[in-house]
């Protein structure tokens, strides 16, 4: 996770921090996630019945895509200088455009909307984050996320 000096962070606003390594959506992340949640609807869990439908095979959950932004941010996100703890702040939107399909391989774009200090020695910053798909023209998602850090 890059620092930055605290003078510096408006200067990342508007700008792309890159993107994560891919990660293959398999099975049995889906099944894990089903069980975590108590969503076992059949079009995530099960692959018999899910290959009569239009996506002809089971897709991950929506929210199981959306969880991935910790995992896929690391090292992408900017956070200031003398960090002492950074939490999820929430979203402001999020639009599912297409799902993602049992065993894709996806991977997170970011760039930086906003930051705003909320309080002395606490940043809150706006990135957005696009959950690609590997050879998809159209991505999962696009959220705007929030992370509020501690300074």
């Amino acid at each position: 996770m890059p620092l930055v000096p605290v003078s510096q962070l408006q200067d990342y606003v508007g700008k792309e921090l890159g993107r994560s390594e891919w990660m293959t959506i398999d099975q049995e992340r889906i099944n894990q996630f089903a069980e975590c949640t108590g969503d076992h609807q059949f079009i995530h869990v099960d692959p018999v019945k899910a290959k009569h439908t239009p996506f002809g095979g089971t897709i991950a959950h929506g929210f199981l895509s959306l969880s991935l932004i910790p995992k896929l941010m690391e090292g992408l996100m900017i956070m200031p200088e003398g960090l002492k703890m950074a939490v999820n702040y929430g979203l402001d939107s999020v639009r599912f455009i297409q799902p993602v399909k049992v065993n894709s391989r996806v991977r997170l774009a970011m760039s930086v909307l906003e930051i705003t200090e909320k309080r002395a020695g606490q940043w809150l910053i706006k990135t957005q984050a696009t959950l690609e798909i590997e050879g998809e023209e159209k991505p999962a998602y696009i959220a705007e996320q929030l992370s509020l850090c501690f300074v």
